[in-house]
Formats: structure tokens, sequence, C-alpha cells
């Protein structure tokens, strides 16, 4: 679907989509021209050559830390702004200053990538996580007010086929993940197992032309997968920060789409 050139980024039947299914796709989010400087960048930060596939050794290859041009101006235009502003709300959300997380470029190869597991992307430190680790996350937590996430969000760098690794999507699992960790209340869970998490869901695949972004839930379960096709993926899988935390019980009924999905999977009247 192509955002409408207006106002608002996203049509109502688009956002009832993102409450029934946990995610939107949205086309030329970004210009083709940028993902195309963006790709330059993280070539030449790769310890391969673009134009030699000898050289493309390995499965999979993340860098990360990149605040400089053309990232913000990617991560900020103003078809995803007014499309935060009407999946999280206004005033709710924080712009990035980057594309953080990590940059996940996926190679043609024959072996498992070996992080194609179904998980959904943790959002905080546990109590029992090293303050000093910046690197390991097994014992990050979510919890039913997605705590430090307000929207998971992939941004595809490069022109993206069923063939080129596409990240794989249970659709609707945001659904009976909200209910897997709503017991947990506030401090959430960590170390979690997705395999059987909404395994009865259709399978949607996160494909596109450079420049597009799927805005997803942050309880949407997805699972990365080997790469099949013949030219390097790019992809980037930044967090959108929140201002404030998801509420469940507004005194106002002032519900975002994310928070309405929530409601809906526990049975909220």
């Amino acid at each position: 679907m192509t955002a409408p050139d207006d106002a608002c980024a996203l049509s109502a039947a688009q956002i009832q989509q993102f409450i029934e299914q946990g995610f939107v796709r949205i086309d030329n989010a970004f210009p083709r021209e940028l993902a195309e400087q963006g790709r330059a960048i993280l070539w030449r930060d790769l310890p391969c050559r673009e134009h030699d596939p000898s050289t493309w050794t390995r499965p999979v290859i993340r860098l990360s830390g990149y605040g400089n041009p053309p990232f913000p101006e990617i991560a900020n235009t103003p078809v995803l702004h007014r499309a935060f502003d009407q999946l999280v709300g206004v005033g709710r959300w924080r712009p990035r200053r980057d594309i953080g997380g990590t940059f996940a470029v996926r190679f043609p190869h024959p072996d498992d990538p070996g992080d194609a597991g179904w998980h959904i992307d943790l959002s905080f430190p546990g109590e029992d996580c090293d303050p000093n680790e910046r690197h390991e996350f097994s014992a990050w937590r979510a919890n039913i007010v997605s705590r430090g996430r307000a929207l998971l969000m992939l941004f595809l760098f490069s022109d993206v086929g069923e063939n080129d690794a596409p990240t794989r999507i249970r659709v609707g699992s945001h659904m009976p993940m909200a209910r897997y960790l709503a017991p947990a209340g506030e401090a959430g869970r960590s170390r979690m197992v997705l395999d059987e998490m909404g395994a009865d869901c259709p399978i949607a695949l996160a494909t596109g032309d450079a420049g597009t972004v799927y805005l997803c839930h942050p309880f949407l379960v997805h699972a990365a997968q080997r790469h099949r096709g013949k030219t390097p993926r790019f992809m980037a899988q930044p967090d959108l920060p929140p201002a404030e935390p998801y509420r469940l019980d507004r005194s106002d009924g002032s519900y975002s789409p994310v928070e309405i999905a929530i409601r809906m999977a526990l049975d909220y009247a």
C-alpha cells in the first residue's frame, strides 16, 4: 500500500490492518536516492567488496552506529512522522536522531545464518543484566506496556524480493503475544522461546523496493531467514522511542492503535 499524499499517512483501512494484523507497509517512506547513499556508506564499512561475490563469505554481517547523514533524514521523513502520530499518538513518541539498532546485511549463502528463530525485539534491561555489557541482550525484557519501545520498524535499504531473505512475519501474532506477556505485569518476560507463539498465524514476507518501511506492533513475532537470491539485502530494524509509556486504562479513552490492539487481545471492554 502506498501512503496517501495528504495530512494523514495512513488510511482508516491501513490503521485497522495494523490493529488486526500487527503491521502496515508504507511504500516510498523515504527516497530511493537516500537508500542508495546509505548503502554506499554501509558497503564502505563492510569487510567485503560489493562487486566481488567471492568476498561474501558470511551469511549475515551486522553494522551499527549510523547517526551521520543521510540516516537522520531517512528516519524522520514527513510521511513517517504522520504515521507515528496515527499509530502511537501525537506527543507520545520521540524522533530518532539516527538509524538505531543494527543493520542486518544478509548475503546469498548456503549456510544457516544462525539467527533465524522466531522472536520479538526486547526493549529494556532486567535487574539481572550486566550494566557494563552493551551487546548481550538475552536478559533484556518486554512487558505488556512495551516499556522502551513504541514500534518495531523495518527499513528496506535495498530491493527485497521473496528470495532475498525478507523478514518473516506471523500475521496477527501480536495478539497471543500480548496474552503471554500480560500475567508478567510491569516486570515483563525475558529469555522467551517463541517457536510456537503464533505458529498457526499466516506468514507474510517483508518485501518491497528500497525506501519501503514496515511499521510493526512491538509484540509482532518475526524471524530472519536464509538468503536464496543473488544480491545482498540491506535492512535496518530500529525501534521508535516512546515519549511516555503505553497505557491500557485511559480515562479519556484516547487509545492509540497499538493500545487498542493490546486491549483487544486481553478482551478489555
